[in-house]
């Protein structure tokens, strides 16, 4: 249960923490561009990087500081950090080519089948 209760606290935080970090990033740049959306990747890369040396490497998160921040937060925060942490562990294992299959797949699939989700609701 407790496992459970570190997701939902962790997600709501890092859902609310996406919405108030994107809004003032939007506010101070304007919308031309998304970059509250990069601020939140990019930054969400970040703290889950710290989180994953702290875990992995200095062992001083528990598995549910881990689920709480890690899964929780940063899931909720955003998934791209996600998908670079898995990059990542693709890189440290050799898998090179699977690391940057995951990376075309996930960007380039994701924004190709993204315009046809698109195109596909718009003629619904």
């Amino acid at each position: 249960m407790i496992k459970f209760v570190n997701l939902v606290i962790g997600g709501a935080a890092g859902t609310v923490a996406r919405y108030l970090l994107g809004g003032a990033v939007y506010r101070f740049t304007g919308t031309n561009f998304p970059y509250g959306t990069l601020v939140v990747n990019i930054g969400g890369c970040f703290i889950l990087g710290v989180l994953a040396a702290l875990s992995d490497k200095k062992f001083m998160l528990s598995p549910d500081a881990r689920l709480l921040l890690m899964i929780g937060f940063c899931g909720a925060f955003t998934t791209f950090s996600t998908l670079i942490f898995e990059t990542d562990s693709l890189v440290r294992n050799g898998q090179m080519i699977r690391a940057f299959g995951n990376v075309f797949a996930s960007i380039i699939l994701g924004f190709l089948l993204f315009r046809l989700g698109t195109f596909i609701g718009e003629i619904i």
